[in-house]
């Protein structure tokens, strides 16, 4: 996280879970970590995320957060929650190619690499 001089990392996992629980995990405690409502651009490299935000959320709470195929929508609960910790701010989101030398990409990637090494404690 950056903002003007300052900056600041927070990293952490789970066990047993998914890159696409992980994507949504890290947008939300990145959101979270915010101390007062704030303008925020996110940057991903998580296409899931980006669609999700952009082109699914709204169908999926209009369907009571089925699919289109009436299934169940995976990861509603850090959907909802990503929604409610986007409330509190002005944020717009910027995809990434992910792995082609995007400095902060890179970071976050060994961030992730780095919290599976330590056994997934949180910083």
């Amino acid at each position: 996280m950056r903002c003007g001089p300052h900056e600041k990392e927070i990293s952490g996992g789970e066990l047993a879970t998914t890159n696409n629980r992980m994507e949504l995990t890290a947008a939300i405690r990145a959101l979270e970590a915010l101390a007062r409502p704030s303008k925020v651009t996110i940057h991903t490299d998580s296409r899931y995320l980006i669609d999700g935000l952009r082109l699914w959320l709204p169908r999926w709470k209009e369907n009571g957060w089925k699919t289109a195929s009436g299934k169940s929508v995976k990861n509603a609960d850090l959907w909802q929650a990503l929604e409610a910790a986007i409330t509190r701010h002005d944020v717009s989101w910027r995809w990434v190619a992910g792995h082609s030398g995007h400095s902060e990409n890179d970071r976050a990637d060994a961030l992730a690499r780095a919290a599976i090494r330590n056994g997934l404690k949180a910083d």
